[in-house]
C-alpha cells in the first residue's frame, strides 16, 4: 500500500528524529537508551514493535528503548541521514535493498563475533541463517521474515474446468488458466502484472526454467558465471509467461501492479495469482469469495522439476555508529527468537524464520501451508538471493518493467528483450571488476 505523507507528518518525523538524537545518554542509575528506527512503518505494525519492546524493557530494566517511526516513503532517506551523521540510531530496519548501499558507506555495523555461539541460530531455518550472512560472512541483519511467492488459486474454477489439483509447474499453469480463461463471462485466468514490478514476476519465471543452473547465490546468474538471461532455456521460460498473458489474461493486465492484481483475485474474476503472504489477510477479508473457493500452492517448477524461490526479506541491525553496539545487539537477538518473532512474522503476513513454525497449526493448515511445503523441501523449491543490493537495482527495475511492457505490446520479442537484459547485466557486472 502507498501512504501520502503530510507536512505534519513530516514535521512529527523531524521531532522524532531530533528527540531521538538526544536520548543517546546513559540516564540516572546506569540506564541507557537505545534508538530504535523503522522503515517499513505503519500504525498497526509499530503498536506491534512498541509491545515487544515494552517486554524486551520488562527483561532488560537498565535498557530503554526509544521507537523512532518515520513515514514509509520518507522513512530509508531518513535512516540514511541518521547514518551518515553518525548519531541518533542504535538499531534499525535493514532491508535486502539497503544493506548493500548501507554496508558499501561503512554505516552498518558487523554482528557476527557478537552472535558467534549465539543459540537464536540453532531455532532458525537454514534460510534465515544464509540470508543473515553475505557474500563475505558478514551478519549486518538477522531476518525477521521473508516475501516469498505462491500460487493463490480458485477451487472451485479449477474443478469446474476439470483439474483435480493446482498446477505445480508453469507450463501446467498455462494449461489450466487458458482452459478457465472466459472473458465473455468475465472469468479470467490468470492476474498478470505488466506494471509497477512486472520485472519481478519475469525474473521468477525465468529462474524456474535455469533452475539447475541457477547460482544460488546469485539468482540472476548461471554457474558458468553468466546471466541467467543468455540462458536457452530462459526464452522458453518467457516465451510461456507471454503465453500466460495472450491466452489467459485480462488485456488491462498489461498494466495492472499490485492493487489491481490482488482486487482481480479477491473479488473472484481471476482463478490465478502469484503474490507474497501478506496477500493471505485481503483474500481472506474479501467478502466476494469465501474460504472454501480459494487456497494456495507453492511457487511453480520450471521443465527440470524444481522451483526458484527468489526470496526478498529485510530484518534487525545496528548502525556502526551507535555508542550502545551491545545493548542494540541484545535487543536483535530478543526480536529474533520466541514469541516477539512468532507473533511478528504473523501479524505481518510473513515467512517464518523459525523452524517451530512447521508444527504450529497456524502454519499447517489452510493458505499458509504451502509455505511449510516449501520449507521442507529446499532441494525442490531452491532458495536464490537476487543482486537486490546492487547500486543500479533501482535502474534496473524501472528499465525491466518498461521493457516487459514493450513485450506485452508486441514492440520487442522476448529473444530480443533477454539480448537485451543480458547485456545489460553483463556490461555493469564488469565494471564492477
Amino acid at each position: 500500500m502507498r501512504r501520502r505523507t503530510t507536512v505534519s507528518a513530516l514535521g512529527m518525523a523531524a521531532a522524532m528524529v531530533l528527540s531521538a538524537c538526544s536520548a543517546m545518554d546513559p540516564g540516572a542509575g546506569g540506564t541507557v537508551t537505545i534508538n530504535m528506527v523503522e522503515s517499513l512503518t505503519n500504525p498497526a505494525r509499530t503498536a506491534l514493535l512498541k509491545k515487544s519492546i515494552a517486554e524486551f524493557e520488562q527483561q532488560n530494566p537498565k535498557i530503554k528503548v526509544n521507537l523512532v517511526s518515520p513515514p514509509t516513503e520518507q522513512a530509508d532517506q531518513k535512516i540514511q541521514q541518521m547514518l551518515q551523521s553518525g548519531s541518533g540510531v542504535d538499531a534499525l530496519e535493514v532491508r535486502d535493498i539497503t544493506v548493500g548501499p548501507w554496508s558499501n558507506n561503512g554505516w552498518l555495523y558487523d554482528m557476527k563475533k557478537d552472535l558467534k555461539g549465539w543459540h537464536g541460530w540453532h531455532t532458525m531455518t537454514d534460510n534465515a541463517v544464509k540470508a543473515s550472512q553475505d557474500a563475505k560472512g558478514r551478519t549486518y541483519f538477522v531476518p525477521y521474515g521473508f516475501y516469498g511467492l505462491s500460487l493463490f488459486y480458485r477451487t472451485d474454477l479449477i474443478k469446474k474446468a476439470g483439474f483435480s489439483k493446482p498446477p505445480g509447474t508453469w507450463a501446467g499453469l498455462l494449461k489450466q488458466a487458458s482452459a478457465i480463461h472466459d472473458p465473455k463471462a468475465r472469468r479470467y485466468g490468470y492476474a498478470f502484472r505488466g506494471g509497477d514490478q512486472a520485472n519481478s514476476n519475469a525474473a521468477a519465471v525465468i529462474e524456474a526454467y535455469v533452475a539447475d543452473e541457477v547460482n544460488p547465490s546469485n539468482g540472476f546468474k548461471l554457474k558458468n558465471g553468466r546471466t541467467i538471461f543468455s540462458a536457452p532455456e530462459a526464452l522458453d521460460g518467457l516465451e510461456t509467461y507471454l503465453k500466460l498473458f495472450k491466452k489467459a489474461s485480462p488485456k488491462s493486465s498489461a498494466s495492472w501492479g499490485y492493487p489491481e492484481m490482488v482486487e482481480g483475485f479477491s473479488n473472484g474474476s481471476t482463478a490465478f495469482l502469484l503474490q507474497d503472504p501478506e496477500v493471505i489477510a485481503t483474500v481472506s477479508e474479501s467478502k466476494a469469495i469465501d474460504k472454501k473457493q480459494w487456497d494456495t500452492a507453492p511457487l511453480m517448477a520450471g521443465p527440470s522439476g524444481k522451483s526458484v524461490q527468489p526470496l526478498a526479506t529485510a530484518g534487525w541491525g545496528v548502525a556502526k555508529g551507535s555508542k550502545h553496539k551491545a545493548e542494540a545487539v541484545k535487543l536483535v537477538k530478543f526480536l529474533s527468537q520466541g514469541k516477539a518473532s512468532t507473533t511478528f512474522t504473523k501479524k505481518n503476513s510473513l515467512v517464518p524464520i523459525l523452524k517451530s513454525a512447521v508444527d504450529d497449526p497456524y502454519y499447517k493448515t489452510g493458505p499458509w501451508s504451502s509455505y511449510v511445503t516449501m520449507t521442507k523441501h529446499p532441494d525442490k523449491y531452491l532458495n536464490v538471493s537476487q543482486p537486490r543490493g546492487v547500486t543500479w537495482w533501482t535502474e534496473w527495475e524501472q528499465k525491466a518493467d518498461a521493457d516487459v511492457q514493450k513485450m506485452l505490446l508486441g514492440k520487442v520479442t522476448p529473444r530480443k528483450l533477454l539480448a537485451d537484459w543480458d547485456a545489460y547485466w553483463t556490461k555493469k557486472w564488469q565494471r564492477e571488476k
